[in-house]
C-alpha cells in the first residue's frame, strides 16, 4: 500500500464513522504534512445543526488548531468525494498543496448530495442568482477598509 493509499484509507474510513454515527453524510478527510496526519474530519453537519461542518472544513479546523497556523502550507488533503464548492474555497484560503479525492460529484449527486446548482450559481451573473444580493451601506464599510489599509500592525493572511 502506497502512503496515498493509507492515508486515502483513514479518509474513506472516517466517512463511515460519522454515517454510522448519524453526524452527517458518508464524507471523511484527513490533512497530512511530512507524512503525519495532523488533522481528520468527517461530516458533523447534522451532529452541529452546522451547514459548514463538512469533512473538509472539520479537518481544516482541526489540522490549524494542531499546527497553531491558520495556513496550512506544504500540506495534503485526502477527502473521500471531491470536494464542495464552499470546502473548496477553504482549501484555498488554507493553501494546501495537494488534494487527493475518492469519489466524485457525480458518485455524490447519484446519493443525492448534489453540488451542480452551487456551480451554476457562481457562473450566473449576479442578477440572476437565486438568493439575491443587494449592496447596503459601502460607503460607512469603505471607511473602515481605509482604517484597514491604514493600520501599522495589521497581519496579513
Amino acid at each position: 500500500m502506497t502512503r496515498e493509499e493509507k492515508f486515502m484509507s483513514e479518509a474513506i474510513r472516517l466517512s463511515q464513522v460519522g454515517m454510522q454515527n448519524n453526524e452527517g453524510g458518508p464524507f471523511g478527510c484527513v490533512i497530512v504534512k511530512d507524512d503525519e496526519i495532523i488533522g481528520r474530519g468527517w461530516n458533523r453537519v447534522l451532529a452541529t445543526n452546522d451547514p459548514t461542518a463538512h469533512a473538509e472544513v472539520v479537518a481544516i479546523r482541526d489540522a490549524c488548531q494542531h499546527l497553531g497556523s491558520f495556513h496550512l502550507e506544504g500540506c495534503e488533503l485526502y477527502t473521500s468525494c471531491e470536494p464542495c464548492p464552499m470546502c473548496l474555497g477553504a482549501i484555498y484560503w488554507a493553501q494546501l498543496k495537494m488534494i487527493y479525492y475518492a469519489n466524485t460529484r457525480n458518485d455524490a449527486d447519484a446519493i443525492g448530495f448534489n453540488d451542480s446548482f452551487i456551480y451554476d450559481e457562481l457562473s450566473s451573473p449576479q442578477e440572476n442568482r437565486n438568493v439575491r444580493m443587494i449592496s447596503l451601506g459601502r460607503n460607512d464599510a469603505l471607511k473602515i477598509f481605509e482604517q484597514w489599509s491604514e493600520k501599522g500592525n495589521k497581519k496579513l493572511y
